[in-house]
């Protein structure tokens, strides 16, 4: 019978499709802009994510300078990504390389440290209490 509904309505199926979002698209995004000045002392922050909820620091730097991330938090599935603003490419996988960075910047512009769950905790509404150390240096 619902076959039957569908083929007489394909507009209505292909609506719900288009229209439905997954769940983890409700999830929050904390957004924060991070203020680093080469050569001071690191910026720290504190913060909680559960599931598929993310943190996103944002922060500026040069072509050259050096940019160090540290996270320390309590659960072992806690990660993050730093990207650059305009490019494909990841420039730090935190689940594939750790949870500290320490590299010179490819070019000026802006940089996203994104903190989130692998998936296996993500699904279980797991909680993760981080700690993110950020530093800038010439």
């Amino acid at each position: 019978m619902l076959r039957r509904h569908l083929s007489l309505c394909p507009g209505l199926l292909l609506a719900a499709l288009v229209f439905a979002t997954p769940a983890w698209s409700a999830d929050p995004v904390h957004k924060e802009t991070v203020e680093l000045t080469a050569g001071k002392a690191a910026h720290s922050v504190k913060g909680k994510i559960k599931g598929y909820a993310t943190a996103e620091y944002t922060l500026t730097g040069k072509a050259g300078q050096t940019l160090s991330v540290k996270l320390k938090t309590n659960q072992a599935s806690n990660y993050f990504n730093i990207r650059q603003a305009g490019q494909e490419e990841v420039l730090f996988i935190g689940s594939t390389s750790g949870n500290s960075y320490q590299a010179k910047l490819p070019a000026d512009g802006e940089y996203t440290v994104q903190m989130y769950l692998m998936r296996n905790a993500a699904r279980r509404n797991a909680v993760a209490s981080y700690s993110l150390e950020m530093g800038l240096r010439d």
